[in-house]
């Protein structure tokens, strides 16, 4: 018998050669594979990983403050390119009220004012006879020249193909057509013959029925613009002022956990992030409040009176030339009321006119917030009153068949005391009172966009500013667990 030698190594384990994989026989001579072990897992994507690593890492108080300290940063920023996008539009759309869209509503009324003023001007030469004095002449001129020229701005500021473009391209038409008439008016009146007066009613009917209204739909589109422009600047930022709030919110909520988890009153960067916040977020309302007050106010003691002294002048223009046309005419046009009489058409129209005249007068009055303003129109309405006044002493002197009287009314010499006197009155002191709301609305329209002027810039800069300090605040707190 052998035996293993004492305190000697172990004798080594025989290793066995690998078998492999076995096939089993069937009962029928088939052989079955033996089934492998389960499938491995899918792999997992970057980001799925990614995710798992930010959620641990959330779990964490410097991850904590890393998620914090983003949330902050993007809060803060959309609050800045929000409220610099909000109040950039706002800004424009001020800008475009004070120099762009209530300008052009204002040429609007000038190229329907010097229309009518170049037809009340036209027929006031040709009653004067033959040769017609060199200041009515200069007159009608300018007028043309003046309408003229501001079809070429309206032109200029308008879209092609859109409706006030269409509009502009029908006055630059008719305006020569107009003209036309005019000269043959004037050309047959020097030579005395009848037919002048059958030209100047011409003229006047495309004045009337064409060129004037569609003056009028030019001066109403400018003024619907300028409602929009108004419209576009006024509204509050509301989406701006909400995530200033929220940014504030969150700006506060972080700092009170720094001082629970640390006993630390103040994080200089939360701080410089919520001074700058709170700077934004005030300009905001504070600025945007007080330009919407600007803006209402040019609107109201602006715009508003010059819609309405602008309608009164272009009321008085009409009567002028009505009342001259009655005179040219000699009854040739009349006109059946409602309830079966008949009366000059020209003469009626004037009464119409004049009625407009009162009205807008008494409303400009109202709407006049100083004596400047009111001085004018109460002057204007006294020359209205006496015109009225002269103009029936002309109509009886017409209708008792003195002729001569009638038109020494209308046009005559200073002695006469002629109607035309009270209208170059009444169109004087309308030119003073719009003169003043022009520099109403002027003073009240830039004291609004003046308040919000480089909020925009600013807002950007502070919010990148707040954004930083934020930042900054947390990576503080983080250098701590370093």
């Amino acid at each position: 018998m052998t035996h293993p030698q004492q305190g000697g190594a172990p004798p080594a384990t025989p290793t066995l050669p690998a078998v492999p994989p076995q096939t089993t026989a069937g009962s029928a001579g088939q052989t079955a594979t033996v089934p492998p072990g389960p499938p491995a897992p899918p792999r997992r994507t970057a980001f799925a990983e990614g995710v798992d690593r930010l959620r641990s890492a959330a779990t964490t108080e410097p991850g904590r403050l890393r998620v914090i300290g983003a949330v902050l940063a993007l809060l803060v920023i959309a609050f800045g390119a929000v409220t610099a996008w909000q109040m950039t539009d706002r800004s424009n759309a001020a800008d475009d009220v004070l120099h762009s869209s209530q300008p052009l509503s204002a040429g609007a009324a000038d190229i329907y004012r010097s229309l009518a003023d170049a037809n009340t001007t036209a027929s006031s030469g040709f009653l004067a006879g033959g040769q017609e004095p060199k200041a009515t002449t200069e007159r009608y001129d300018r007028d043309i020249r003046t309408a003229a020229a501001g079809l070429v701005t309206a032109a200029a500021s308008t879209e092609p193909g859109s409706p006030s473009a269409d509009t502009v391209t029908k006055l630059n038409k008719l305006l020569p057509e107009y003209k036309g008439l005019i000269e043959r008016a004037r050309a047959n009146n020097r030579q005395g013959f009848p037919v002048g007066g059958a030209y100047l009613r011409a003229a006047n009917e495309v004045m009337q029925e064409q060129m004037l209204p569609a003056a009028q739909d030019l001066y109403t589109k400018e003024n619907q613009r300028l409602r929009s422009d108004y419209a576009d600047a006024t509204p509050y930022p509301w989406f701006a002022i909400v995530l200033g709030v929220l940014a504030l919110a969150a700006l506060g909520g972080a700092q009170r956990r720094h001082y629970l988890r640390t006993n630390r009153v103040l994080n200089h960067g939360l701080v410089a992030a919520t001074a700058a916040s709170a700077i934004v977020l005030l300009w905001t309302v504070v600025g945007h409040s007080v330009a919407r007050a600007g803006l209402d106010a040019s609107y109201d003691h602006g715009v508003r009176s010059l819609n309405v002294l602008h309608d009164a002048r272009i009321a008085s223009l009409n009567a002028r030339g009505n009342e001259n046309l009655t005179l040219v005419s000699r009854g040739a046009e009349t006109k059946q009321l409602p309830d079966g009489t008949v009366e000059d058409a020209y003469d009626y129209a004037f009464q119409q006119d004049m009625k407009t005249l009162s009205a807008g007068l008494a409303k400009a009055g109202s709407l006049a917030d100083d004596q400047a303003g009111r001085r004018p129109v109460t002057a204007a309405t006294g020359n209205m009153k006496v015109w009225q006044q002269r103009h029936k002493q002309a109509r009886a002197a017409d209708d008792d068949g003195n002729y001569q009287a009638a038109l020494n009314k209308i046009i005559g010499s200073k002695a006469d005391q002629p109607t035309g006197e009270c209208f170059d009155s009444v169109d004087e002191n309308l030119a003073k009172a719009l003169g003043h709301e022009e520099s109403e609305f002027q003073h009240r329209a830039g004291d609004g966009r003046n308040a919000i002027t480089g909020l925009p810039v600013s807002a950007a800069v502070l919010a990148v500013l707040a954004a930083s300090g934020a930042l900054l605040g947390i990576g503080r707190r983080l250098s701590e667990y370093r």
